[in-house]
C-alpha cells in the first residue's frame, strides 16, 4: 500500500483500499501466512462478503447486508495487484487470485424520469425546495459528486459555462472534497439561457452552488434521500439519482446532439463508451432516420 499502490492511485482510491483492507481482509485473512494463501481462502472471503460484509454504520442501516458484487470484484482486484507484485518479488510462485471464481457484475437497469412527468417532478422540487438543483443537474448531466462539487469560482454566468473541477464524496463518514475520477471528467460544460437565469436566480451564500443547510458542502446523502422525498411526493416512480444524467442524455440524444458532443458533456473516456451506454436510443434514432430517407427515395421512384 505504502510503497506501491500510493505512488500509483488517487488519494480518494487510497483511502478506500485503506477501508478494504482494515474492515476486511486483515480480519480473514491477516493472519495467514503468504506462502500459505490459497484460492480457496480467497473463495471462502468473497461469499462472506457478498452475504453479510457489510460494515455496520448510520450509512448503511437500510441496505442490504452482503456487499455489491462491484465491491467484492474491486477488492479481489486490489488483493491481485498486490500478489501480482509478491510474484514480482519473487515471495510466492503464483497469484492465487487466479483460481477465483467472481460473481458476474450486472448492468442495472437504467431508467429515465418519463419527459412527460418532467412538469410534475419539477412543480413537486420546487415546492419541496430543492428545484435549482434537479434542474440544473437535468439541464448539464453532471454526477451527484460533480454537481456538489460546483462552486461559484466555477460559473460563468456570462457566457454561460460550468468548469467542473471537483467532486464531493463521503469518505470514512466524512462529506469530503475530492479530485475528479478520470481526466476527462476536467471539463467545461455550456449551459442553456434557462439554466442561466435560474442560477442567476439563486442567492450566493456560500462558495458552493449547492451548500449544506450548515454550509460547505452538501451530503451526497442528502440530494438522493430528498430524490427519493420528492419523487414519492409527485406520485412517481423511484429512480437512482444516476438515472437523472440518463435522462438529461437520453433527451440530448433525442434531440439531436450528436454522440461526440454528449460525450465530451457527460465527460466520458471515449465517444464509444457513450454509444455503447446509450446503444439503445441510438438504435431508435437509427430506424426513424432509416424510416425518413426511405420514405425520401421512396418518393423519386417513378410509379
Amino acid at each position: 500500500m505504502e510503497n506501491y499502490a500510493k505512488l500509483q492511485v488517487r488519494p480518494s482510491s487510497h483511502k478506500t483500499y485503506q477501508g478494504f483492507i482494515e474492515n476486511h481482509i486483515k480480519p480473514a485473512l491477516g493472519g495467514i501466512p503468504l506462502e500459505k494463501l490459497t484460492a480457496m481462502d480467497l473463495q471462502r472471503l468473497y461469499k462472506r462478503l457478498l452475504e453479510s460484509g457489510r460494515v455496520e454504520c448510520t450509512e448503511s442501516r437500510n441496505k442490504p447486508k452482503g456487499l455489491s458484487v462491484k465491491t467484492v470484484r474491486n477488492i479481489n482486484q486490489m488483493i491481485s495487484s498486490a500478489l501480482n507484485c509478491a510474484v514480482e518479488q519473487r515471495l510466492i510462485p503464483s497469484n492465487p487470485t487466479k483460481g477465483c471464481v467472481l460473481p458476474k457484475l450486472e448492468r442495472q437497469e437504467m431508467k429515465i424520469l418519463p419527459p412527460e412527468s418532467l412538469g410534475t417532478f419539477f412543480e413537486e422540487a420546487r415546492r419541496s425546495g430543492v428545484f435549482e438543483l434537479y434542474y440544473i443537474d437535468l439541464a448539464t448531466g453532471l454526477r451527484r459528486g460533480e454537481l456538489l462539487g460546483l462552486k461559484w469560482s466555477d460559473v460563468d454566468l456570462e457566457k454561460g459555462i460550468i468548469h467542473v473541477r471537483r467532486q464531493i464524496l463521503r469518505q470514512n463518514g466524512e462529506v469530503v472534497e475530492a479530485p475528479l475520477k478520470t481526466k476527462n471528467s476536467y471539463r467545461n460544460i455550456a449551459i442553456g439561457a434557462d439554466a442561466v437565469k435560474v442560477l442567476k436566480g439563486m442567492e450566493q451564500k456560500d462558495e458552493y452552488v449547492f451548500p449544506s443547510p450548515y454550509g460547505g458542502p452538501m451530503s451526497p446523502d442528502s440530494v438522493l434521500h430528498m430524490l427519493q422525498r420528492v419523487l414519492k411526493r409527485a406520485g412517481l416512480e423511484r429512480i437512482r439519482f444516476h438515472d437523472l444524467r440518463h435522462t438529461f442524455s437520453v433527451l440530448a440524444l433525442q434531440n439531436g446532439v450528436d454522440v461526440k458532443t454528449l460525450s465530451a458533456m457527460l465527460g466520458h473516456y471515449s465517444a464509444g463508451f457513450t454509444l455503447d451506454t446509450y446503444a439503445h436510443v441510438t438504435t431508435s434514432m437509427q430506424k426513424q432516420a432509416a424510416n425518413a430517407v426511405g420514405s425520401f427515395l421512396s418518393g423519386t421512384l417513378q410509379p
